[in-house]
């Protein structure tokens, strides 16, 4: 049983490639998987709810709740329940929806919500597939992260021959237990990671920050826990969650909290991931009350933060790995290849204001990589869950 205890739940769309769903539900149950279905309306015209709700052993969910009861179906403990959520088949309009933010079914507010990987298994007519809006759609939702099987070519029931089948049911589980068999490279490493922006506090209103949402660095925690390793997550302000248990989250809101933590803890850890947006000055006096308007001006003298990154970088032992981040305007590979040597890193993530779609705020990014050696990787515009990926990779190649 290669699926023992893995929650899964299974999206079935409108598409007469629902039939498959059945079968699909049959070996995966086979293989010890726990499975919840979520249909869409559409779909209950291809697959009777019966049918699956007698296959999987669990109730089909429909609409948001039940009119004869008021019970209600959470889309949220649905995304939160599940080890993977596997739409199949997917049709070209719900990867349309799926791609644009639409939520108008209880499918695709889960799909939005949903913390965990998203597995799609695309099912339409050839003309309908190869159609530029759709193969558009699909790269978004790679550029999302989503994994995407790739449908077969075969006789599809237009009766027209081409590429839009559904993938077999065989080997759509093969590929789902394929998924969950990706050995852990990070078991038994204990990895810090900052993220997010620091708030250096003017008086009981007022702060100096920047933009920073986090989002990068919270999309690495995420795939350091994927990779199986214990996570230590230092974060500044956000409007983030984390839902994994193998991530330790721990809240701060200055430079000088952020330090204190990651001293704390980087001497257990077998690295550090500096992806945090900290704020170089703090104000070098705090008002205990709000500073009221005058008609003079008002200056504001500053102080530097301690340098967390180069302090770390100072009482690593030989087997810690450090890993540090340069947001530049200018002078960019100058100045990041300058921080590897001023702070001791092993490499340095370098992204550029100057890129569209990359820096604070975004869902993407665009980095390239530079180690100790002045070696330079360069890598396209990906989803910041993408990018996390890369980073973790070249993590895992020093540890």
């Amino acid at each position: 049983m290669k699926l023992k205890d893995k929650n899964i739940l299974l999206g079935i769309t409108g598409s007469i490639a629902a039939y498959k769903a059945a079968i699909l539900v049959r070996l995966l149950v086979k293989e010890g998987a726990n499975i919840k279905v979520v249909m869409t309306k559409l779909a209950k015209e291809f697959i009777t709810p019966l049918t699956m709700a007698t296959l999987s052993k669990n109730p089909i969910l429909v609409d948001f709740f039940d009119p004869e009861n008021g019970q209600w179906n959470s889309h949220v403990d649905l995304g939160s329940w599940a080890d993977l959520y596997l739409i199949a088949p997917a049709t070209a309009n719900t990867m349309g929806k799926m791609a644009h933010g639409i939520a108008d079914n209880l499918l695709l507010t889960t799909y939005l919500s949903s913390k965990c990987p998203v597995m799609v298994a695309p099912a339409m007519d050839l003309d309908m597939y190869r159609h530029t809006a759709n193969l558009k759609n699909i790269e978004i939702l790679k550029s999302y992260g989503n994994i995407i099987i790739e449908p077969g070519t075969g006789e599809l029931a237009s009766g027209l021959s081409g590429k839009g089948r559904m993938e077999e049911p065989e080997m759509i589980t093969q590929k789902v237990i394929d998924f969950f068999s990706v050995k852990k490279k990070l078991k038994n490493r204990r990895i810090l990671v900052t993220a997010g922006p620091t708030y250096e506090p003017i008086d009981p209103v007022r702060f100096i920050g920047n933009y920073s949402s986090g989002k990068m660095g919270y999309a690495l925690a995420n795939e350091l826990a994927e990779q199986g390793a214990e996570v230590i997550l230092i974060s500044g302000p956000t409007s983030l969650t984390i839902n994994d248990s193998s991530i330790k989250k721990i809240d701060v809101q200055t430079a000088d909290e952020m330090f204190d933590a990651a001293v704390k803890y980087f001497k257990n850890c077998d690295a550090a991931i500096m992806s945090a947006a900290v704020a170089d000055y703090k104000p070098a006096q705090q008002y205990t009350q709000k500073v009221k308007r005058k008609s003079d001006k008002l200056a504001i003298s500053l102080e530097p933060n301690k340098d967390i990154a180069a302090h770390l970088g100072k009482i690593k032992k030989k087997n810690q790995v450090i890993v540090g981040f340069a947001l530049e305007t200018n002078d960019e590979f100058k100045n990041a290849k300058q921080k590897i040597n001023t702070k001791n890193l092993d490499f340095i993530v370098l992204n550029s204001l100057k890129d569209k779609g990359a820096g604070f705020g975004f869902n993407t990014n665009k980095i390239s990589i530079i180690d100790k050696t002045g070696k330079v990787d360069h890598f396209d515009l990906k989803s910041k869950n993408q990018v996390a990926v890369d980073i973790v990779k070249k993590l895992i190649s020093l540890l």
